[in-house]
């Protein structure tokens, strides 16, 4: 498998030779790396893709031969104390590392075996020494380490970023976080590592309700990347993978439960002047704006992200409005989750049962469910204008309902809907449709009871609405 040459001392011409006496010298490498992070100019520092090359070519031509003089000195590298050193010390380590993962490309099961068993430590070292100036370095690191592989030939750095899943809470919430931060390199490989996906599926998704919000916008990530290679292909469906619909269908379960305890338990309870948080209260909330991201986030990774299951759980993302209906970060990324299924072409047999969708959402109790169907309805038009014609006469019917909803909000929305299908073309406009509007605009707001004048709030409704 791995049997490309390599220079050792009995074969070494003289040229070649001059480059390994320096590098085997420890004085030397120590030397340079010390130029190396000091050779950036201030608020510049990046990492640098040539001398990984460099270094590359170093462990590939000469072998393990390098390795223990720049391990000693990458531990040095890591742990560096002086303040303005720390960020570019980091980034020759990460440059150092990179190149040995990809150098040792060909090398040897004996060699790979003892490059791993020094390289795990220091890693597992460098995951409790990241910092924010320094967490990018370390993702390039695996980036440019993996680049453009066979997973075959690079199963170790795999194993060993699979490992990072399984390692306990620290209590430091930005390590858990770089850690899952790392783990994302795998997405170099694609769709060539199923049986990884599947593993990171099953751990992230445990932790979709975490108490820490950094730690859930990244899950949210590495979930919707997990699900991207679920495709439907010429000659059949992917099978090893893991599988969109099954999983958005538990979490449609699981957010069915979050709403009804969030619904039934105040977030707060106020006793005197002290404020006390529900904590299943405050984890109900967490998982809902973790499915939000995350249903926002398959839109954006996944090739093919309308499914079946994504359509069961749209109607509870038009629910989630009367919960988030406070906090306008998540109000406003719950309107962009729903926008992202509005923007998507839909086939006929979505748009059907997205349809169906829609009109039992404009039965619901909840009016803020109403409105962002209806508001949904214009967008989702708008955007698949030529495939949705079929569909007119019962949008338009739709519409006309909720143009006389109970709720001003949703007559709002409704007309506003309503003028865009006309306007554009959608729905034509007719001669009884004027006359029915102007007969319920002249609508009176008095009725008689008794014999006594009053406002009759449906003649408000038909009035607003006409």
């Amino acid at each position: 498998m791995n049997k490309r040459e390599r220079y050792t001392k009995e074969n070494m011409p003289e040229d070649v030779a001059i480059l390994y006496e320096r590098f085997i010298d420890n004085n030397f490498i120590n030397k340079f790396t010390q130029f190396m992070v000091l050779d950036e100019e201030k608020g510049k520092i990046s990492f640098d893709a040539r001398r990984f090359n460099m270094f590359k070519g170093l462990f590939r031509n000469y072998g393990s031969a390098l390795v223990d003089n720049f391990i000693e000195r990458l531990y040095i590298l890591i742990h560096e104390k002086t303040k303005e050193k720390q960020e570019g010390s980091h980034r020759v380590a990460a440059e150092i590392v990179a190149a040995m993962i990809r150098g040792s490309k060909y090398w040897t099961i004996e060699m790979l075996d003892d490059l791993w068993k020094k390289l795990t430590p220091f890693l597992n070292e460098v995951c409790l020494n990241l910092g924010p100036e320094t967490l990018s370095y370390w993702g390039s690191c695996f980036k440019l380490g993996l680049e453009d592989e066979d997973p075959r030939r690079m199963y170790r750095p795999i194993e060993y970023l699979r490992s990072l899943t399984n390692t306990h809470a620290s209590g430091n919430t930005f390590l858990e976080t770089s850690r899952w931060y790392l783990l994302q390199t795998i997405t170099n490989f694609e769709w060539r590592v199923p049986s990884i996906w599947c593993f990171i599926n099953e751990q992230a998704r445990e932790l979709l309700d975490h108490p820490y919000k950094a730690i859930r916008e990244r899950i949210a990530i590495i979930l919707s990347l997990s699900l991207t290679f679920d495709v439907t292909l010429p000659n059949g469906q992917a099978t090893r993978h893991p599988k969109a619909n099954p999983f958005i269908d538990m979490i449609r379960e699981r957010l069915q439960q979050a709403i009804e305890i969030y619904e039934k338990t105040p977030l707060a309870n106020v006793s005197g002047q002290v404020v006390e948080i529900d904590p299943k209260a405050r984890k109900a909330l967490n998982f809902i704006e973790t499915v939000i991201q995350l249903h926002t986030h398959l839109f954006s990774k996944c090739l093919q992200p309308i499914k079946d299951a994504i359509i069961r759980i749209f109607p509870y993302l038009c629910e989630l409005e009367s919960i988030v209906a406070n906090d306008d970060f998540i109000r406003k990324s719950l309107t962009v989750s729903r926008m992202c299924v509005a923007m998507t072409y839909l086939h006929k047999h979505y748009m059907e049962a997205l349809i169906e969708q829609l009109e039992q959402i404009c039965s619901s109790p909840k009016w803020h469910a109403r409105r962002a169907a209806i508001e949904f309805v214009q967008n989702m038009i708008f955007c698949n204008l030529f495939n949705a014609r079929p569909y007119a006469q019962r949008l338009r019917q739709l519409v006309f309902k909720c143009l006389f909803d109970e709720q001003f909000e949703v007559r709002t929305v409704a007309s506003v809907t309503l003028s865009g299908f006309y306007q554009c073309g959608y729905i034509q406009i007719n001669n009884d449709d004027l006359k029915y509007f102007r007969v319920m605009s002249k609508t009176s707001y008095f009725t008689k009871v008794d014999g006594k004048k009053i406002t009759s709030a449906e003649n408000i409704v038909k009035r607003h609405g006409g």
